[in-house]
């Protein structure tokens, strides 16, 4: 199953938001703060919200985001996908290493966009990177 077409691209989200955009995507946050104030567990409002933020370069509110949602979906690929690239993107490589891997155990198998997405490209030239590889490669050719 591949899940790239659902992926959030959080690196090229951060171009330059017009001022109707910054507007328009702080009344689209602060209304979704509101639905999670009212109700945590809506999963909806907690995606839309990761998306929003990283559009508008709160980098921690999203990586808080996408760390609700793997625990409210903790067996979501595509969840453990975006939570591993806002871990990247905010140099937490240990943890994006962990949730790239839970991703694939859980299904994502899109490994051409992994060596490709710009999110993960700071964690792709750690030396840790090197070494999940080799885990990644065995759940991509899977069991001998």
């Amino acid at each position: 199953m591949s899940l790239q077409a659902g992926m959030l691209n959080k690196s090229s989200t951060r171009r330059k938001l017009t001022r109707k955009e910054q507007r328009d995507l702080d009344i689209e946050i602060h209304f979704m703060e509101g639905v999670i104030r009212r109700d945590p567990k809506c999963i909806d409002a907690w995606r839309v919200l990761s998306d929003d933020y990283a559009r508008r370069g709160k980098l921690d509110e999203g990586l808080k985001a996408d760390e609700q949602l793997a625990r409210m979906q903790p067996d979501d690929p595509a969840v453990l996908y975006n939570l591993a690239c806002s871990h990247s993107l905010a140099n937490n490589f240990e943890e994006a290493v962990a949730s790239l891997v839970q991703a694939v155990a859980s299904g994502f198998n899109d490994f051409k966009w992994i060596m490709k997405d710009p999110d993960l490209a700071s964690l792709r030239k750690e030396p840790l990177f090197k070494k999940v590889l080799a885990k990644l490669g065995a759940f991509q050719h899977g069991p001998p």
